[in-house]
């Protein structure tokens, strides 16, 4: 007899402080939902939205990537209170932004965690000849 496997039913969790990480890169935008622990529970990008190559990185697709993310979220694990967190500088991060505020979610903080250098790059050594 062959050995069957069961499959399980994806659980609902019912939390009601979530974290969103949103990474704004030059290629892609990543969004991801997590709980207060960092446990990721859904995710999206530009190309998962449908974006291909070049129109990955474009304030449109951080939208569409946001809302896909976010319904999910709001659907499944019935999503309320969110802190955002995210990570580089560019101009389509607030498209993503606006669009988790327009959707009924209330927004308690946003943390921006871009890595900042302290001390610079080292010195070029001296040559000595």
């Amino acid at each position: 007899m062959a050995n069957t496997v069961k499959k399980t039913k994806k659980t609902k969790k019912i939390i009601q402080k979530w974290q969103v990480h949103i990474l704004a890169s030059f290629n892609n935008t990543l969004i991801s939902v997590t709980d207060e622990k960092g446990n990721v529970l859904t995710w999206s990008s530009g190309w998962l939205a449908g974006f291909k190559w070049a129109r990955e990185s474009t304030p449109y697709a951080a939208q569409v990537a946001a809302e896909q993310a976010v319904t999910k979220a709001k659907t499944m694990h019935s999503m309320e209170v969110v802190d955002v967190y995210i990570k580089w500088i560019w101009s389509w991060r607030e498209q993503a932004i606006r669009w988790i505020i327009a959707w009924w979610v209330e927004l308690r903080a946003i943390f921006d965690i871009t890595p900042i250098p302290h001390n610079g790059c080292k010195k070029k050594k001296v040559r000595h000849l």
